[in-house]
């Protein structure tokens, strides 16, 4: 399971290739179940990216991390922890 920032914005970008990449004459057919929580995790990793790069432009505008923390409803440290080495370097 993906634990850095990095590693969920991979594998996001790994799920989406295999959406695009999804061929439904294959034969292959999934419990509705397990369709939509495959529909799920996509969803949440886009979720992640989005805010990723909402808090980099936010950054890029100055805006503090205690607000971003407020906006994420969290603390500053916590946003800077969990945003601040991926957006810092950017």
């Amino acid at each position: 399971m993906p634990r850095t920032i990095q590693e969920i914005l991979d594998h996001a970008d790994e799920l989406a290739k295999k959406f695009e990449d999804f061929d439904p004459a294959d034969g292959v057919e999934l419990p509705v179940s397990e369709y939509l929580l495959q529909r799920a995790a996509l969803a949440r990793a886009r979720t992640e990216r989005q805010i990723v790069e909402a808090v980099e432009a936010a950054r890029a505008d100055g805006i503090s991390w205690a607000k971003i923390g407020a906006l994420l409803g969290t603390s500053a440290q916590a946003a800077q922890q969990r945003y601040g080495a991926l957006t810092e370097t950017v």
